[in-house]
């Protein structure tokens, strides 16, 4: 069983990553963009979640001097990172639907009524 701190931001990057195809994965500066998160935040969350099992990185195969640039490291979940992170965002959608019934009358998330 994987042991992860769970913060907003590591959920995001989670989040994030579970968009994304599998087979590709993603790199750090796309996990950024999409989260809003600043790559200082980025990269420091994904060398954690990769130390803790949850996700692991692989080089792009190619020859720097040949595409002009240095070669990506993608981020791909491991089998028991991504039931790590759909079992969260499981909890995290049992805790919203929790929230709503507890307040009754309050304004749905979706911007329906509850």
């Amino acid at each position: 069983m994987l042991r992860f701190r769970m913060t907003r931001a590591a959920r995001e990057i989670l989040l994030a990553l579970a968009e994304h195809d599998p087979a590709v994965g993603s790199y750090g500066n796309e996990l950024a963009r999409e989260t809003g998160l600043a790559v200082g935040t980025v990269y420091p969350l994904l060398t954690r979640l990769q130390g803790a099992g949850v996700i692991y990185a692989t080089w792009e195969d190619v020859d720097p001097r040949v595409v002009g640039r240095p070669a990506i490291r993608y981020w791909r979940f491991t089998a028991e990172g991504a039931e790590f992170a759909e079992a969260d965002r499981q909890a995290q959608l049992a805790r919203l639907q929790r929230a709503r019934v507890a307040r009754p009358g309050r304004p749905a998330w979706d911007g329906g009524s509850t």
